[in-house]
């Protein structure tokens, strides 16, 4: 448990870092000044001047920061962030931005080379690698999430004790199944619902059962024991593909994100339960606890998904957020003169403010449904 921890903190620090690195590495291309690229936040512990940059190794171990000389503005000099092309100010935003997507690429290619699990039809056949039937979701209050099934949760076999038959079914038939495609876990729970079966679950490197009761009259599109299946196997691609479909999964990716946060817009419209839980750090460390469990491929892919939400929220119009940056450029870029310094400043502290508090109290959150 506390190597976990240890890797997953760790891993988001690294994603934090390589993000200030791609402003630092755009403001360097632009010719602005860079005065300070800090790991960790002040207290400095420790810096050495390369060049005209200081680079630093601060006490508290939470991120990463670059100084840009005159990104507050008020500084006229032909290196100063505000003196250059608005234009050029968009690419150094965005280097920030576009780095979280450039990770994500690099670890699905890996993950694509080394095999990636790959949702497959009940029908596909032939060369498979380690065909299974997983967990995709699980429904709030249905038997699986009582029974604590979780996300990534392979079905290895189903039974059914002979002498727990209730009078619902009566068949002599379906009383084991060892499970290779979905249609057999629908079959069987359709066969035995009213009546305590057991799955045979694979977690990791954990093998285990499972008892509970398919419902017989279950919520629409739920299911008896309120699961979403899907079929995988293991694919690969040879080095000169993994990169093109490494790409191809993070645009895919991307777009699903933003799919999910639409229709989670959408619903709270409408005033119905969205689906969506905001979660903290607490919240993710202990997804990164449950994901490494499943093995390095579903690590990896995990933190490239990290990337991907890491990316789009931080591109989202919010002030004290890159977006929010490149909203005021474009404010600028529309009046022809920059917003007041003041006026930004003071929305910016304001909104990071409500950032905090909100963290705090998804933190808070977190906490009280792990304990």
């Amino acid at each position: 448990m506390i190597l976990t921890i240890f890797i997953a903190f760790i891993s988001l620090i690294g994603l934090i870092i390589l993000h200030e690195f791609g402003h630092f590495i755009l403001a360097k291309r632009f010719g602005v000044k860079v005065e300070e690229f800090g790991i960790g936040y002040p207290p400095r512990l420790f810096g050495k001047r390369i060049g005209e940059t200081i680079y630093s190794l601060n006490l508290l171990p939470f991120g990463a920061f670059v100084k840009i000389y005159g990104e507050e503005g008020g500084i006229e000099h032909e290196r100063s962030f505000s003196q250059k092309p608005i234009w050029q100010r968009v690419f150094i935003v965005l280097g920030g931005v576009v780095s979280f997507w450039i990770i994500s690429a690099i670890l699905l290619s890996i993950v694509m080379s080394l095999g990636v699990p790959t949702a497959i039809s009940d029908e596909e056949n032939g060369e498979l690698i380690n065909p299974r039937v997983q967990i995709a979701a699980v429904a709030p209050g249905s038997p699986a999430e009582k029974a604590n099934l979780e996300v990534g949760d392979t079905i290895k076999k189903l039974t059914i004790d002979p002498e727990k038959k209730s009078e619902i079914s009566n068949e002599a038939s379906g009383q084991q199944l060892i499970i290779n495609k979905v249609k057999e876990v629908q079959e069987f729970t359709n066969l035995h619902k009213g009546e305590e079966i057991t799955l045979m679950i694979e977690r990791g490197k954990e093998v285990f059962d499972v008892s509970l009761v398919p419902r017989v009259s279950p919520p629409a599109r739920e299911g008896a024991m309120g699961v979403a299946l899907v079929r995988t196997a293991i694919k690969s691609y040879p080095w000169y593909k993994a990169p093109f479909q490494g790409i191809l999964a993070t645009g895919n990716l991307t777009i699903a994100v933003i799919q999910g946060w639409a229709q989670a817009l959408g619903n709270l419209i409408k005033g119905l339960p969205t689906g969506v839980q905001l979660m903290g750090p607490v919240g993710i460390f202990s997804l990164f606890t449950q994901v490494s469990q499943l093995g390095v491929i579903y690590f990896l892919q995990f933190i490239a998904i990290i990337s991907i939400y890491f990316a789009l929220f931080n591109i989202l119009p919010i002030p004290a957020l890159d977006g929010g940056k490149l909203l005021f450029l474009g404010i600028e870029a529309v009046r022809r003169k920059p917003v007041s310094q003041k006026i930004e400043q003071n929305i910016t502290f304001a909104f990071f403010m409500i950032l905090i508090v909100l963290m705090v109290l998804v933190t808070i959150k977190d906490i009280t449904r792990l304990f």
